[in-house]
């Protein structure tokens, strides 16, 4: 690259997963993670029924907008386009681990291991099966335990 980038990106802002039914996606990230359900959008335009939710304040807030088709077989399909995965930070890993697990989420093979940055992860299985009904519909959830000096600027308020 020749030209110095114009800008930096400062972190997550939002995450957009579109999957056939929300509700499947609520029952994770809202029922289970424990997500704020902050509002809700509608676009007959947009082809969208939007959950739009939130981890985090002030400038360390990331929206999370679970999304379903108003119609599946209409253009735009944000169903269509579930993403690869999305890291979460998490204050407690292996407690996490345990509660998801307890609570019928679908963890992927390999358990809690080092990531690639050097932090301990797992992931949450894109889809749930008979014994654990809950996965990420379609997206690869990756749990990344966060260092001290994470859980200390991010730790504080509700989870």
């Amino acid at each position: 690259m020749s030209e110095q980038r114009p800008f930096r990106v400062l972190g997550i802002q939002q995450v957009a997963i579109g999957g056939p039914d929300k509700a499947r996606l609520r029952a994770l990230w809202v029922d289970r993670l424990g997500l704020e359900v902050t509002g809700n959008f509608v676009s007959e335009r947009e082809n969208v029924d939007e959950d739009i939710c939130a981890m985090g304040h002030g400038a360390h807030r990331v929206e999370v907008d679970l999304m379903q088709p108003l119609d599946p077989d209409r253009k735009p399909a944000v169903h269509a386009t579930p993403l690869n995965h999305v890291g979460l930070w998490i204050d407690d890993l292996p407690r996490a681990v345990q509660w998801l697990t307890a609570n019928g989420v679908r963890m992927a093979p390999g358990g809690i291991r080092k990531g690639a940055a050097g932090h301990d992860i797992c992931f949450l299985h894109p889809k749930g099966n008979d014994e654990f009904p809950i996965g990420g519909e379609g997206v690869l959830i990756e749990l990344v335990q966060a260092p001290p000096e994470v859980i200390a600027a991010l730790g504080s308020g509700p989870g």
